[in-house]
């Protein structure tokens, strides 16, 4: 019988020819990545048990990138960073993005921003591999073909000290998306549709593959933004098969081999779901869940306070240049936060152009609010400095990923999780717009 592509990494990161859902296996890892937030407790636990002065299994597979609360007077956050750079130092870690100077991030030449991104973009996600992080979204990953999510403090130390997990094989819902894709829906329509359709614990413990000719014409950070969200559906990892758009962007960023599996034809599935994404229209999730999904055509009578567009879900480039088609030669009426995921993203900001100018000249014109230093920033609210943390009963349109009570910030305001294009036409109009209002 036939493996999921999932079943295969997992197979060979175990040893095994084979390997079926339910079992549990012991796997090698490739990559262990964490943060400043939990980072801290990693380490402690790690020092806990293997001891004090005990090394790490590999020096060049651990990735410590502080990003979550940078850019913040408080001292709790600021001491979590300084924790990791101890640690990195002590143990020799190779790919540790230190922030030493956060009142001028760009003279950081190590800081990268939001780990998500900033691991595709440093070339730590490869096909085929096995890569943990003590962060949900780490599942983001899975766009490159491989076994990619997000753990506890307690087995991130675990690996730290043997570079090895004990984890339950998934089984896999396919997901396959045939259609062309309509100029005004992206892959953050698509996720919030699906999570809408099978609920926030539609997934559980399973692996959501997407596939389908949809799919094949995507950009690696529209794939990068739907198997980002699929932790919003209980899901263990989500994959997309690698091609040549995966092999172009990793061989432009890693010199380091690796090697693809593919699912079989005769693998079995926990489910199959067809989507015609030429039939779909602009969606949000209303407040207080990821799967409350509605049209945004249906919440136009819903007045908004302001529109946040970032985060690792929605603050890469390719989300930027699409708020930018729609708020071009416009104006905002409601305050307009503009966050890139990383340093990389920003500086892009400055030189990327469309229809002769940059992104930055578009949404500065537009009266958005100057681009912030790259961080997680509001999307899971922060200390009370943090760029963009809602402080009162706001309603706020957002391209972040999470929209429970308090998620960015105070717990009575409200958010609408939208792709960039539906947040940048309800920042023109103060209201939740479908975007089709402003694009042909």
């Amino acid at each position: 019988m036939g493996m999921t592509m999932t079943e295969k990494i997992v197979a060979r990161a175990a040893g095994r020819s084979s390997v079926t859902p339910g079992e549990n296996v012991w796997v090698d890892v490739d990559l262990l990545m964490t943060h400043d937030v939990c980072g801290p407790g990693t380490i402690g636990v790690f020092k806990k048990e293997f001891g004090a002065s005990a090394k790490v299994w590999d020096k060049e597979k651990i990735v410590l990138i502080p990003d979550h609360y940078i850019f913040t007077a408080d001292e709790r956050a600021n001491r979590n960073v300084d924790i990791l750079r101890d640690f990195a130092h002590e143990q020799e870690i190779k790919y540790f993005y230190d922030i030493t100077d956060k009142s001028n991030f760009k003279a950081n030449p190590d800081y990268k921003g939001v780990c998500h991104i900033a691991l595709a973009q440093e070339g730590h996600t490869r096909p085929g591999e096995i890569l943990f992080g003590t962060d949900s979204h780490t599942c983001n990953a899975g766009a490159f073909g491989q076994f990619a999510t997000g753990i506890g403090n307690t087995d991130a130390a675990f690996i730290m000290g043997t570079g090895k997990l004990l984890i339950k094989v998934p089984a896999t819902m396919r997901f396959i998306l045939d259609g062309e894709m309509p100029s005004y829906l992206t892959a953050k329509d698509l996720i919030l549709q699906i999570i809408g359709d099978i609920s926030v614990a539609g997934a559980n413990y399973r692996t959501m593959e997407f596939a389908g000719e949809a799919i094949a014409k995507m950009t690696m950070e529209e794939r990068m933004t739907l198997c980002n969200m699929v932790i919003e559906a209980g899901g263990k990892n989500g994959v997309i098969a690698p091609d040549q758009t995966t092999f172009d962007y990793v061989q432009a960023r890693t010199s380091k081999p690796f090697e693809s599996v593919y699912t079989d034809e005769d693998a079995q599935f926990y489910s199959v779901r067809h989507y015609d994404v030429s039939k779909l229209e602009p969606v949000v999730a209303k407040p207080h869940s990821p799967d409350n999904k509605d049209l945004a055509k249906n919440c136009r009578d819903v007045k908004i306070d302001r529109v946040y567009i970032g985060s690792c879900t929605g603050g890469k480039i390719t989300d930027f240049i699409n708020a930018a088609q729609v708020l071009k030669g416009k104006q905002v009426k409601v305050p307009t936060y503009i966050v890139p995921a990383t340093q990389k993203v920003y500086e892009d900001l400055f030189t990327q152009k469309y229809e002769g100018q940059t992104i930055s000249e578009i949404l500065l014109q537009a009266g958005c609010i100057e681009p912030a230093a790259p961080s997680c920033a509001a999307c899971l609210g922060g200390p009370k400095d943090t760029f963009g943390r809602m402080n009162s009963a706001e309603i706020c349109v957002s391209t972040t990923n999470r929209n429970f009570p308090g998620r960015m910030g105070e717990k009575t305001a409200q958010i609408y999780l939208a792709s960039p294009y539906t947040a940048a036409a309800s920042a023109l109009t103060g209201y939740v717009t479908d975007p089709r209002d402003f694009l042909s």
